[in-house]
């Protein structure tokens, strides 16, 4: 006997432009530069953090990491999602719905 249960998340999506606006607002705020963070991540040249800064991409988990200990924050402080312009987590509304099927056998 098959049994199927259709189930339905919401998840949230993570806005490039204001992650990449708050990643800059925070550094700023933390009194460092982008040839700073450069220096503290290893890179050889700045343009991974002004990609970041720009929406055009984002940092990966590790540099993550080592962001939100350089800046005094949390990750979820840094990253933004759709409907959340804070920068804290927190979404109100739904971004994206994912219907998955479950199947008992």
């Amino acid at each position: 006997m098959n049994v199927r249960t259709v189930v339905t998340w919401t998840v949230p999506v993570i806005d490039l432009k204001a992650t990449g606006q708050n990643i800059k607002t925070l550094r700023k705020s933390a009194g460092i530069s982008v040839r700073d963070l450069q220096a503290v991540l290893g890179f050889t040249n700045p343009q991974a953090i002004y990609k970041w800064q720009n929406g055009n991409s984002l940092p990966s988990i590790d540099n993550l990491v080592i962001l939100a200990a350089v800046l005094g924050v949390t990750i979820d402080e840094i990253l933004v999602t759709d409907g959340d312009e804070t920068g804290d987590g927190k979404n109100d509304q739904e971004s994206l719905a994912i219907t998955g099927i479950i199947a008992q056998w």
